[in-house]
């Protein structure tokens, strides 16, 4: 299994976005301090879409937007979770109403 790192800080990210944009490379930028090219060219692109660019070839989502994905994939897990709460218990219900219910007389 590959090692995991914890996340790294917003004001390290920033620092490598403005590197980057003063002229160095993500290769080079990645050897230095120990990071993935590709992590180097996800932050650029976030940074580029928050401040209402588009790199071409890319389709990021802003962080708000990113943000607001989390926050409506949570609430619909929970939807989804009390959704089925109440169809297993409308079940069990329905089975204890016909054990109990007297039969009719016809």
């Amino acid at each position: 299994m590959g090692r995991t790192k914890p996340p790294y800080p917003a004001a390290f990210k920033q620092q490598i976005v403005e590197l980057f944009h003063a002229g160095r490379s993500q290769s080079e930028l990645a050897r230095e301090f120990d990071v993935s090219a590709a992590s180097i060219a996800n932050w650029v692109a976030r940074t580029a879409a928050d401040s209402g660019k588009q790199l071409p070839g890319k389709d990021v989502l802003t962080t708000a937007e990113r943000d607001e994905l989390a926050r409506l994939r949570r609430e619909n897990r929970r939807l989804q979770t009390e959704r089925d709460i109440l169809a297993k218990a409308t079940a069990w219900f329905a089975g204890q109403s016909e054990k109990t219910s007297t039969p009719s007389t016809r």
